[in-house]
């Protein structure tokens, strides 16, 4: 931690929203990564920040959208955005907040770079997935808004694979092990620009590559999918 960067009450919650510390650790992460500019830069988790209290989770958003703007115009980072785990969800904040407020702070809408957001999707958290086939949600709102969607955590922990049986993974795609049925379900949602994968040795980068390369899936085989998984 930076001294002087953290309120004890911060340090304590282990997130913080606060401009100096956006600031900091957007020179520090340049300065590791020895970049002069970031291509992408996520709020990570920005609902544990005033947990229940919406309206200032949006003023302190607002501020770390300046910052970040900051150092757009700065040459500093391409371009912005969230990386959640429940905010979207629980509806915390929703896509058109964060654009209207990223377009207050840059002078309209055509002016800001937000440009992504990030969230779980998966067979196990699915509720996404469900909502951009009936079209709605914040896949389906965030790819509206022409957002960079990144799914997260569609292994669910590498549980998942364990939970998905081979005639699961035959419904999905006849031929894959289930670790690539998982991921080619979700990389196949509507609005799912970009799929986020754990590897650990070179077989288990070339299993997601090989799953990623398949044919999407259609929106019939996603619907038989999830209407499988969601009956009792």
């Amino acid at each position: 931690m930076h001294a002087g960067v953290l309120t004890e009450g911060q340090v304590v919650a282990g997130h913080s929203l606060a401009p100096q510390y956006v600031r900091w650790q957007i020179g520090r992460n340049r300065e590791q990564l020895g970049w002069k500019r970031l291509d992408l830069v996520l709020l990570h988790n920005p609902e544990r920040v005033h947990p229940g209290d919406r309206p200032a989770l949006l003023r302190a958003m607002g501020k770390a959208f300046v910052v970040l703007e900051e150092a757009v115009a700065a040459g500093h980072v391409a371009g912005y955005g969230i990386a959640t785990w429940a905010g979207l969800q629980q509806e915390a904040f929703t896509v058109e907040e964060l654009l209207a407020l990223a377009g207050e702070v840059a002078g309209g809408q055509q002016n800001h770079h937000l440009v992504a957001v990030q969230m779980p999707v998966s067979l196990v958290m699915m509720t996404p997935i469900v909502q951009a086939l009936r079209g709605r949600g914040p896949l389906w709102a965030a790819a509206g808004a022409g957002l960079r969607v990144m799914a997260s955590a569609l292994l669910h922990g590498g549980e998942l694979p364990g939970i998905v049986d081979p005639e699961l993974a035959d419904l999905i795609q006849p031929g894959l092990t289930p670790a690539q049925a998982c991921i080619l379900a979700t990389a196949s949602c509507p609005g799912v620009t970009d799929v986020l994968v754990a590897a650990f040795s070179t077989s288990h980068w070339k299993e997601a590559t090989d799953a990623v390369t398949q044919p999407p899936l259609d929106t019939a085989r996603l619907r038989e999918i999830t209407d499988v998984l969601a009956s009792p």
